[in-house]
């Protein structure tokens, strides 16, 4: 059999109807645009999502205080101060699979820097919170280690504290009150953008841990080193679950807590939160793929409909045809490559207007699109598998008309 052949004829069939070919493209060309431009839209959706939740640090687990009963009234999570220094200490020490574990104090204030000021998130670490939360110094220094044990007043910036406070000048050995205090800019902390609960990481001072404590907000029972959480970094490779179990075995072991006994303490998995979005993501990107899809299905149901019409329009030629020598099956072929060239056609000019699309949603409407070569390929390969399927049934109709009875046809 001569493909070129039959696709000569079957491209000369289309042409000679060619706004009614047009016309049956269009259902292919916006369901292949569809389907591109959503699945653009659902993959970038759920990049953004992991660039969120990956920003926090990567396989990062939080402790956080517990609650606590007093008279009978049970107060919410972190109702209790139960977590300290030593417990991040511990958790470094004794278990093999943690990298860091950096203890955090939390609060806010009034910062001026001249006659500007600015209210924020202020928070007391050690050099290990920077580790843990993969967040690097853009410029200056981090603190010293006789900063940390001395409580010195030194302060590292956010970018959008040191822009609301400096503008365009250089922060860094500048002079701020924080609370009233007077503290030396030793550093600025590179852009982390918003978390996925639209929180800005940027808007926060960083202090050293016990410059918290003692000199801003004079925690009463600072000679225990009471901590608001403490960040976890689990090794490269390490199972996070299996960590996880055994900081919160020590965690009950160091607090003395009997069997059974409820935990003073939680602990959240970050990775698990990933699994959770990106699931979430997945299911919506494929929501949004199904629901383009249903264009597609219109479009074959098109296709189908046409070259019904067709085949009934030219029951005389196929019938001379045959009577020539035409064999079944090349009235198949013919067939079905003309359903198949209205769909790749319809297909092509989809990829076209769907990757269009997609970068003037990116550009005009603001939203964050991802192509990828898959989702292309996708949609082309459904847009010739619609062609196929449902221009099998016309074909094959053509294909078993008698010859006699066709040429009959009126």
């Amino acid at each position: 059999m001569d493909y070129m052949a039959t696709l000569r004829v079957a491209l000369r069939a289309l042409k000679v109807n060619a706004m009614r070919s047009t016309l049956t493209m269009l259902g292919i060309i916006i369901g292949v645009a569809a389907v591109i431009t959503m699945i653009a839209v659902g993959r970038g959706a759920q990049t953004r999502v992991e660039d969120q939740i990956k920003s926090l640090g990567s396989n990062l687990m939080i402790v956080m205080p517990g609650s606590t009963t007093t008279s009978g009234v049970r107060m919410g999570a972190g109702g209790a101060q139960t977590l300290t220094e030593d417990d991040a200490t511990a958790i470094a020490r004794d278990i093999d699979e943690v990298q860091v574990a950096a203890p955090t104090l939390r609060g806010s204030g009034q910062l001026v820097a001249g006659n500007i000021n600015w209210s924020t998130g202020i928070q007391g670490v050690t050099p290990d919170y920077l580790e843990a939360r993969e967040w690097r110094i853009e410029s200056g220094r981090g603190f010293e280690a006789a900063e940390i044990a001395g409580a010195g007043k030194v302060a590292i910036l956010g970018q959008t504290t040191a822009r609301e406070l400096f503008g365009d000048a250089d922060p860094l050995d500048q002079t701020i009150r924080i609370r009233r205090v007077p503290f030396t800019v030793i550093g600025i902390l590179e852009k982390k953008g918003q978390t996925h609960f639209g929180q800005d990481q940027d808007d926060i001072v960083m202090v050293p841990i016990a410059t918290h404590r003692n000199r801003l907000f004079g925690a009463p029972q600072g000679k225990l080193r009471r901590v608001g959480q403490i960040s976890v970094k689990v090794r490269e490779g390490m199972n996070m679950q299996e960590a996880e179990e055994r900081v919160r075995e020590l965690m009950r072991q160091r607090h003395r807590l009997a069997p059974g006994q409820e935990d003073d303490f939680s602990i959240r998995n970050l990775a698990e939160i990933l699994q959770t979005r990106e699931a979430s993501s997945r299911v919506l990107t494929l929501l949004l793929a199904a629901v383009a899809s249903v264009s597609l299905l219109v479009g074959g149901i098109g296709i189908m409909n046409i070259m019904l019409v067709s085949v009934t329009e030219r029951t005389r030629e196929i019938g001379l045809r045959m009577a020539v020598g035409a064999r079944a099956r090349d009235i198949l072929s013919q067939f079905l490559v003309e359903a198949l060239v209205l769909a790749l056609t319809g297909g092509l000019i989809g990829i076209v207007l769907g990757v269009g699309g997609s970068i003037a949603i990116g550009e005009f409407a603001g939203w964050r699109v991802q192509l990828t070569a898959g989702a292309i390929a996708l949609a082309a390969g459904s847009a010739a598998l619609v062609g196929v399927f449902f221009g099998f049934y016309p074909a094959r109709k053509a294909a078993r008309l008698s010859p006699i009875e066709a040429l009959r046809f009126e």
